[in-house]
């Protein structure tokens, strides 16, 4: 018996067929004669999002997958990319947007058996550089370990460790102007919760999640970030970009310089200072990772380079020091030895020492 198929259908198919209307087709039931009310349902669905790009991608199931198996159709031939290419076509007719495959704004996929559509927008990127000019705010959302962020007795119903982060500070204002669903923010390394992020400030990117708006100012954003935050946060450099960026950013270790207040148990002769802080310059440091953070961190020894160190002010029993070292270093361990477990350290070569106050004040763009 000869399969009932329309003309389109037909063209697809080796052998003899029987030619039917297109609403008798077994093949496409219809629908690829109904390609301009395929479209205009896509492009009334996403009315609400701006967007220049898109792909159109089409999921075969059901009785549509058994027939593509039967008729042994040519990839080439198969009703999924016949899908793809006529609805991408009425979609770029109709709306002047145009069809990317690499990286569209907007992915449509198509499920014939099923009628219907699923949407995927692509998130927008954006890159700059943050300063953190408060102490106690931590990077990101800080969810109470007690709870996992739904509210209890230790974090007086917060459901965070810290009211406030730079993320939430940076990401809400950020989802208010592009009327997303969220924000995430990827920093490049981060800093204590107690310490300030000066200077240049710290190179991050937003990813922006479902975005409905996508050409804003990022001059405004800066300034409504800074207004927002109450002068907390302020962003510089505002800039597009894509997740590209967030690898980059991830695994590139960037020297950074600290400014750090230290107090010793004792009062501290200038020049031994002088010659301690010269024996910890140029020094390669064994840092296994430090007590504080163990809890969350592989117990492992790092191996990281202190580049120098400047006396900045030096009082009796505190110090200003100013640090340039590699990324991944904990400033904190390296003046206090954290009980032997960096080494060298400053305490090792003078006597008991602690980070009373730590900045972090530039972050270089070389490695």
């Amino acid at each position: 018996m000869k399969p009932e198929v329309c003309v389109k259908c037909a063209e697809r198919i080796d052998g003899e067929v029987k030619i039917v209307r297109g609403d008798e087709c077994i093949y496409c039931e219809g629908k690829l004669w109904k390609i301009n009310r395929l479209a205009s349902v896509i492009l009334r669905d996403l009315s609400g999002y701006e967007f220049d790009t898109f792909v159109v991608g089409t999921r075969i199931e059901g009785s549509l997958k058994a027939l593509e198996e039967y008729f042994a159709v040519y990839p080439e031939k198969s009703i999924k990319y016949e899908f793809n290419r006529l609805l991408g076509i009425e979609i770029s007719k109709i709306s002047g947007k145009k069809v990317n495959f690499e990286k569209p704004d907007v992915t449509v996929l198509y499920n014939p058996e099923k009628d219907d559509f699923e949407y995927s927008i692509r998130s927008l990127y954006i890159s700059g550089r943050y300063i953190k000019r408060v102490r106690n705010i931590s990077q990101t959302r800080w969810f109470c370990s007690y709870c996992g962020g739904k509210g209890c007795e230790m974090c007086n119903f917060a459901g965070k460790k810290y009211l406030s982060s730079v993320e939430e500070l940076i990401a809400e204002p950020a989802v208010k102007v592009t009327d997303a669903k969220n924000a995430i923010l990827h920093g490049s390394g981060r800093e204590d919760v107690d310490a300030r992020m000066l200077g240049r400030g710290r190179p991050f990117v937003l990813e922006i999640i479902y975005p409905k708006k996508r050409s804003i100012d990022l001059k405004s954003l800066e300034e409504l970030i800074k207004k927002e935050s109450e002068n907390r946060v302020e962003v510089r450099s505002l800039e597009f970009t894509d997740e590209k960026m967030v690898r980059f950013l991830k695994t590139t270790p960037f020297k950074k310089k600290y400014r750090a207040k230290v107090r010793f148990e004792r009062t501290i002769a200038e020049e031994e200072l002088k010659k301690a802080v010269e024996k910890l310059s140029y020094e390669i440091i064994n840092q296994r990772t430090p007590t504080r953070v163990e809890h969350r961190r592989a117990d492992i020894v790092r191996r990281k380079k202190v580049y120098e160190i400047d006396i900045l002010m030096h009082k009796n029993d505190i110090a200003v020091l100013e640090i340039v070292a590699d990324s991944g270093l904990y400033i904190k361990e390296l003046i206090s030895g954290d009980e032997g477990r960096t080494s060298p350290s400053l305490t090792e070569f003078l006597c008991k020492a602690k980070v009373e106050k730590l900045d972090v004040i530039d972050i270089f763009d070389e490695v």
